[in-house]
């Protein structure tokens, strides 16, 4: 993702014209692309560590899963692949 300029620079949001409510929806944005709001909520109240470990084994099944569907959405999506079925079409 390539801009025409910096909209922030190490979480600081550059407020432009006045407009607050568009550095806000920035900051919100890079908050939540890293992380940060969902380790606020999290650590907001005591996780249980049965909550802990049931929550780190989803995110490395969900993250093991989202590559492999990457993956094969990469190789689907080839143009250069040979045809599965030969003389059908």
């Amino acid at each position: 993702m390539t801009l025409k300029h910096a909209s922030f620079i190490a979480r600081t949001v550059f407020v432009k014209n006045n407009d607050v409510e568009a550095a806000c929806r920035v900051l919100n944005r890079i908050l939540g692309r890293e992380d940060i709001l969902d380790q606020f909520r999290r650590t907001r109240y005591f996780e249980k560590p049965f909550q802990f470990r049931r929550r780190i084994n989803f995110e490395k099944c969900k993250s093991i899963y989202n590559e492999d569907m990457d993956r094969k959405i990469q190789f689907v999506l080839r143009k250069n692949r040979t045809d599965p079925f030969p003389g059908s079409s």
